[in-house]
């Protein structure tokens, strides 16, 4: 697909999910979850590589460390949220409510931020949850994102 150094398979959909690879010069500036419309291919420069092993060791093992490049495009405030999501350890989590304390800001707006999220599994949005059940991924309540949300915070409990 244009746009994509490597498409992989994600362990976590059935029917699969793919995983749209971006790379803007030396960063990671992207993944896409892509339910329909692309077929798999291996990474074309050395980087999405890089990022394809470094998929390949997390779904392996959930305790593993993200060490890439990335480029987080968004505004100061999105790009806050994100850093707090990287701060959430794995196999636990935050309420939206928290980071929005801890951010002076609303659960909403947290929100809203984690739904912009362009690295999704590296920035691990799927580590926030609601004060009274799962919340949302990646824009939507039910379906295929909220399976691979579940499959995401299952795989970190292990």
């Amino acid at each position: 697909m244009v746009g994509y150094q490597a498409v992989i398979e994600a362990p976590f959909s059935q029917p699969p999910c793919l995983l749209g690879i971006r790379i803007d010069g030396e960063s990671l500036t992207g993944i896409d979850y892509i339910f329909s419309g692309s077929e798999p291919f291996p990474p074309c420069t050395p980087l999405a590589k890089e990022v394809v092993a470094q998929l390949d060791s997390y779904f392996d093992d959930a305790g593993y460390s993200f060490d890439l490049p990335v480029e987080l495009q968004g505004t100061a405030f999105q790009r806050r949220v994100w850093q707090a999501l990287v701060s959430i350890p794995v196999s636990k989590t935050s309420t939206y409510g928290a980071i929005a304390q801890r951010l002076t800001s609303s659960p909403r707006a947290v929100g809203n931020a984690c739904r912009s999220n362009p690295l999704p599994v590296i920035v691990p949005c799927h580590r926030v949850v609601s004060a009274s059940g799962l919340g949302g991924y990646a824009g939507h309540t039910s379906g295929r994102n909220m399976s691979i949300k579940r499959w995401l915070l299952a795989h970190e409990a292990h």
